[in-house]
């Protein structure tokens, strides 16, 4: 007699899951990078780094000012790390070499950068004797706001499993197969 809490027949599902990476190793010029939210990040932040750095200098012997010379370093590795990274992304340096973690590095530098605005914005403000500073602590902030929005979109990315360019290709595929009754003595 057959178990009445046993189904008289079972199914068998298999899911196989495949993906493929498809990058081009060629270096060539793409500008339509630049037409992306991450490129128009990028610039924002080169801009902006570029602007805090001009009014930290107009502030003239003020500029030597350990607040100041903190942003500064801010502003200028800022402005040189995100430019090599608008370079790479352009000549799609980055897809040539896929296999290193860039959006992992780039969620790390951007996290840590609008941590160093943060901090370096708020010394700049702080400082009230030269209208310079404040500006730059204007432009400071604008900057840690889109470091802050690129971390988060790089953090979003990986937990996709996207890559920082080129495409990756998941496919699930299902199998179901359907077995007759079961007999047990």
């Amino acid at each position: 007699m057959a178990d009445p809490g046993f189904p008289s027949q079972h199914t068998t599902t298999t899911t196989v899951k495949s993906s493929s990476t498809t990058v081009d190793t060629t270096i060539r010029f793409d500008s339509s990078y630049i037409r992306t939210i991450p490129g128009y990040l990028k610039i924002a932040e080169i801009v902006l780094d570029l602007l805090g750095f001009i009014c930290i200098e107009a502030s003239g012997a003020f500029s030597y000012h350990s607040r100041g010379s903190w942003f500064n370093f801010v502003a200028m590795t800022g402005f040189w790390v995100t430019g090599f990274l608008l370079v790479f992304y352009l000549f799609h340096i980055i897809e040539r070499f896929y296999k290193i973690p860039w959006l992992k590095f780039e969620f790390i530098y951007n996290a840590l950068w609008a941590a160093f605005y943060l901090i370096a914005a708020s010394l700049a403000v702080s400082y009230t004797y030269v209208e310079a500073y404040i500006a730059a602590g204007f432009f400071g902030f604008c900057a840690m706001v889109v470091y802050g929005i690129d971390a988060f979109i790089k953090f979003q990315a990986i937990k996709t499993g996207e890559l920082a360019q080129g495409e990756r290709v998941i496919s699930k595929q299902s199998t179901t197969t359907v077995t007759s009754p079961s007999t047990y003595p």
